[in-house]
Order: C-alpha cells, then structure tokens, then sequence
C-alpha cells in the first residue's frame, strides 16, 4: 500500500499434522456417508461433511476453490484472516498473533516538485470488525469443534463450512436438497457481501466452477476433484428475498463480469497551499497509461474506504475486497493517482489495491479476489492498450525508485507470496516458452506449489518463515547455493550482504519476469541483473525458468558503461519558460559492455507537472529524448535509447 511499511508478521501457531486428525473425522460421519470404498484424506472430507450437513458436495468443493482451490496453507491465515480450505475468517485471533515491524516508509506521490507526503500507519480496530471476518467463531457454534481446530485441521474446517452453508440455506427457508441449483441463495450468503450485485457475482462464479468441473493437487499434496455437472444452473431470483443493498455502478469502469461501485476519492484543498489526495489529468489524451500497479492495502475493508475519502492521505484507482472480489472504484483512470512512490509510474498507471490488513508475508489471497483483479486487469490492458506482462503489469515491489535516495524505501508488496502464474493464466496470458535454448532469454517460472525457497522475518528478524509456495526464485554470484546472494548496492550502498529476508529484494526473481541469459552450467543459468552476473538454479526435472526470445539493449558500440535511470523525464530544453527542468537522475547502477537487458517497452521523456491544486497550472511536458524500460533488476529501470543499441536476442 503506498505509504506503508512492507508486510511483515507472525506466523500462525500450533499447527496440527493433517492426518492424524482426518481418520476420527471422517469416523463421526453419519451411518452410510462412507465405506470401504469411500474417498479418504481431504477429498473424503467434503463427502463427509456434505453427507452429515446433508450439503450437495458439488456446492461445497465449489465453494471451497472459490476461497482457497482446497489449499489449506498449512493453518495459515488468509490477508484477511481466513483459515482452511473454507476460509472460515477469525480476524480477530488472526490480529492477535501478528507483529509488526516499523520500516522506512517512502513517498508515494514520489515528486520532486512537492514536499515529501507521508502517510500515517493505522493498526486495525480488532472488536470493530464486521461479520464476513468471523465466520470461524459461527461454525464453531454450529458444530461444536473448537476454533483451534477449524483454523488447524482442514477436515474439520471442511465441516465448518458445510454447517455454515446448511444455516444460510435455512435461514433463507430453503430445504436441504441435493440439487445444487436450491443451493444459490446460500452460496451468495456465504461470500459475506451485504449487496446483490457482489453476492450474485460469487455465486455464479461459484456455478461456474461447479458446472465446468476442477481437478487440482493441493498444496499438501491431496488430489481433489469436482466432477462437472453442466445441469447446475444459477438460480438467481433466490436473490431477492435476502435483503441485500444495490450499489450504483453508474460511471464505473469495470467489466460486466465483476460487482464494482463508485465511491469518489475527494480532490480538496485542506490548507497552506496543500492538497489531497491525487492529481486530475486527461489520460490518455494528455498522456498514456503504460502501467497496472498491483498493491495490498495493509488496511481493512472498511479502512481502506476511510482512507481513500480521506483529502489529506493518498488515493488509488480501484480496492478490491478479499472475501468477495467486490471492487470499489474512486478514482478516474483519466486522473493520476497517488500510490507508487514514483511520480513518472504514478502519472502512466493505473493503481489496484487488495485488501489485506495482516501484515504478515505468509498470508495468502482469496481464489475469488485473485479473479476479479484478473477481469478488472484484462479490461483496463484492453481498454487502455496495456501489454499483459510483467514488464507492465507491476507489483508495487518492481516499481523503481526515481532517484538513488529513494531506493530503499520502496516498498515491497505484493510479495513473494503472489502467485503471478495463477494470476496470469487467469487473464489468459500464461507463461510458456517462446523459443528452444538459444533463444538468448529466459522467462521466470518456477512451480508456484513446490517452489518454496526459504525466507526470514515472519516472525522476527533472522527467524525462519515457514514453508510456503512463492513466485520468487533467488539469485547467486556464482553457481552454487553457497556462493554469496547477489548484492544491490542501491539498497546497501554500503555493501553490505544481502539477505534472506522476505522484504529484502536484493536478489530475487519473479515469475514472469524475463532476463537475458548470461551463461549455464549443469543446473544453473546465469542472467544480466543489476550489472552483474547472477545465477539460479534452473534444473531440466524442476525447472524454475523457461527459454524465450525477446528484443534486448546493450550499450552501444564504445561505450564501457551507460547509466541507468529510475524514471524518463525529459531533457531540459523541453520544459518552457518559468518551470524548473526536472532533474534526469541516473540510479547508482551501470549497464556496463557486453551485458544485455530485456525491454520492456519505447517511450519518450514525459513529466507531468502538477504542483498545485489550481489545475491551471498542471502540463504535460514531452521531450524528444527517447528511453527503453528494461527488467534490470526485481525492479524494471530506464535507459536513453541513444546510450544503447537494440537487438533480438540469442545465444552469443
């Protein structure tokens, strides 16, 4: 979230092995519901619980991959404190076990014209929390099973769930029936939204799942699958006996396809010539939209809206809620907001904030929040001409510094924890190989689920984290996993070592992200990063990367070494009279000969000048020069085309 620290927390504790407790389960379940031939483990789970709730077991698997694909984060809680297969929410208990650590905290609006805003930290109001965030407390009621072990043991967070689901569907005044379609009205209750169009979206999504069928193995290694049934249809009507509010989506920008509404972010002086909390503009007619920010909010729900309303704090485009996916947009995209930390990203991109308000880097995100982003981002790529990679598509955490002194307090959100493949596949754009390997490039992309390379400060300082699937592979200076990490002296100018710290992004690559290859050997590649070479091991059997072709810079012929830039600005013969030139700061880095970086994108220098709240006053200054953005290190970086020479890329 811009202005805040980067996720830290605690780990959920006392975590019980899920075996042993699947066997005296799966016992209690009504005469009947199982026998020598009935499924075990956490497959036979869901025929339990759907049997003794009398729960078609369709409406429950589907209700379960749309909160967590039947991954049970081995009883780790959600972003918004959720647990199990089922998500069942205990924030209050997810709360209580997180702790904080302070960390820079850096500008978001990131512009050299204005004095630094910085926003102030809030800690969630753990006994003011909303319904949809406990619903773990009420499945212990309904059940009998105590909450530690909904939140520990899948199995019985399974039959949490299921008792949930048969409470709403009595509540509504429905029957028990095994037909799927009776069971709408439930599935929309169980998503915790209090509008219609948010819980009709669920539900479908639901149906969808249900109707098409899944199949996946879990993050423990359990095979579970959801037969399809093309009979199960969507009953929406069930909707209207539920009370539940209409949003106004008029004025949105959003696809048909999610429940978005418009909640304004307020453009308001407040005193002493100081504004909040974004800047109007004209894009793209002004200026292009080359970017999507994917960020956390680091805030409740109900926070983030407060936040957003707020004049003196900062403002995003569009909050998407945990739970449900329903979106919030408050911001045009026509108008620049204030959420990256870098004025030159902030002035071409567009900002999405995920709720998440446990600051913890182990904490994971819903299915269904995961595939309203995906639309929302797939629309804007296509409205907004945008190129669906990770070149483009940023996390806050390759979001560059503008200038040297900034670099360490950038923030690191989403995380290694983010699954990009997941998140692509789901926009239509998943990560394959585009050539053999002498392609010259490699695309990052390691097995999400089995890729869990290990990381400290969960908890604290130098403790280890616990297990989790990531998106980031870790890069060395030599091909070995005892060489030194590769260093960044923008984040150490002292240079010292890096670390293996999850909010130390020094050496680590993500998925998606491509890089020139710089050598192999054996098990290891080497690629260009940071002006050095580093190697990760990519083995044939476990791959972590896959071969691809691509246009890449290297400096031009007779240079030794060219600078390398946080933003494009202009140069100062394109500001007009009375405006100060921005200054063109090259970063601490060099793209020295012989090496190669990937592009990522042409454009010519840009500055929006926006000082003041008198729109009067706001301009769009272009330059002649032009720069390539290249993927130089975790974080993409700039370079002055006429430093450079451009190529495709191969195997020297």
């Amino acid at each position: 979230m811009p202005g805040r620290r980067p996720r830290t927390g605690l780990r959920a504790a006392g975590t019980l092995a899920t075996a042993a407790l699947l066997l005296p389960l799966l016992g209690a379940a009504p005469p009947g519901a199982a026998g020598d031939d009935a499924p075990t483990g956490l497959q036979g789970a869901f025929a339990a619980a759907a049997a003794e709730y009398r729960v078609p077991q369709s409406v429950l698997l589907g209700v379960s991959y749309l909160q967590s694909r039947w991954d049970t984060h081995d009883g780790a809680p959600s972003v918004t404190g959720g647990y199990g297969p089922m998500h069942l929410t205990d924030a209050r208990t997810a709360i209580a076990r997180t702790v904080a650590h302070d960390h820079a905290e850096g500008d978001a609006r990131g512009d050299d014209s204005r004095a630094p805003l910085r926003a102030s930290r809030s800690v969630p109001p753990d006994n003011q929390l909303p319904a949809r965030l406990k619903t773990l407390p009420r499945a212990a009621e309904l059940t009998g099973i105590p909450a530690e072990r909904l939140r520990d043991d899948p199995a019985a967070n399974v039959r949490g769930g299921a008792a949930l689901l048969a409470a709403a569907q009595k509540r509504l005044g429905k029957p028990l029936s095994g037909a799927p379609a009776d069971w709408y009205g439930a599935v929309a209750a169980f998503s915790g939204a209090d509008d219609k169009a948010t819980a009709a979206t669920y539900a479908n999504d639901v149906f969808a799942v249900i109707r098409d069928g899944e199949r996946r193995t879990t993050d423990d290694g359990q095979r579970v699958v959801l037969e399809a049934d093309p009979a199960a249809k969507p009953q929406a009507a069930q909707l209207a006996s539920m009370g539940l509010r209409r949003t106004d989506a008029s004025g949105t920008e959003c696809p048909r396809t999610v429940s978005c509404e418009w909640i304004p972010a307020p453009y308001e002086e407040f005193g002493d010539g100081d504004y909040g909390n974004h800047d109007l503009a004209d894009r793209p007619h002004d200026q292009s939209i080359d970017y999507i920010v994917i960020h956390d909010t680091e805030a409740t729900w109900e926070q983030t809206l407060k936040l957003v309303q707020d004049p003196t704090y900062l403002a995003w485009h569009y909050s998407l809620r945990s739970t449900d996916g329903h979106i919030v947009q408050s911001v045009r995209t026509k108008d620049v907001g204030w959420h990256a930390g870098n004025w030159y990203v902030n002035a071409k991109s567009i900002g999405l904030e995920h709720e998440g308000f446990l600051a913890q880097p182990d904490s994971w995100y819903t299915e269904e929040m995961y595939r309203s982003s995906a639309r929302l981002v797939r629309y804007l790529s296509k409205k907004y001409d945008i190129p669906l990679d990770r070149q483009h598509i940023l996390g806050h955490d390759t979001v560059p510094g503008p200038t040297a002194s900034s670099i360490p307090s950038m923030h690191t959100d989403p995380g290694p924890y983010w699954d990009w493949a997941h998140y692509f596949a789901l926009m239509g754009k998943p990560f394959h190989p585009t050539a053999g390997p002498r392609g010259g490039v490699v695309t990052i992309r390691p097995d999400f689920a089995s890729n869990q390379p290990e990381f400290t400060g969960c908890v604290k300082a130098g403790e280890l984290c616990a297990p989790h699937g990531s998106s980031a592979v870790r890069v060395y200076t030599a091909p070995s996993e005892d060489a030194p990490l590769v260093k960044d002296i923008g984040l150490r100018p002292g240079g010292q070592p890096s670390t293996i710290d999850v909010n130390d992004m020094a050496s680590r690559v993500s998925t998606g992200q491509q890089y020139a290859v710089a050598g192999r050997q054996g098990d290891w590649t080497a690629i260009w990063y940071l002006g050095q070479k580093a190697w990760f091991k990519n083995p044939r059997k476990q791959p972590a990367a896959v071969d691809a072709k691509a246009l890449v810079v290297t400096p031009k012929e007779g240079a030794s070494e060219i600078p390398v830039y946080g933003r494009a600005y202009p140069e100062a013969s394109a500001y007009p009279a009375g405006m100060t030139p921005q200054a063109i700061s090259p970063l601490p880095y060099k793209l020295l000969a012989g090496q190669r970086y990937v592009v990522g994108g042409r454009t010519t220098g840009e500055y929006f000048y926006a000082p003041t709240f008198d729109t009067s006053t706001h301009r769009v200054v272009k330059g002649k020069d032009v720069y390539y953005e290249i993927q130089f290190g975790h974080r993409v970086a700039y370079v002055r085309a006429a430093d450079v020479q451009v190529a495709p890329s191969k195997v020297s």
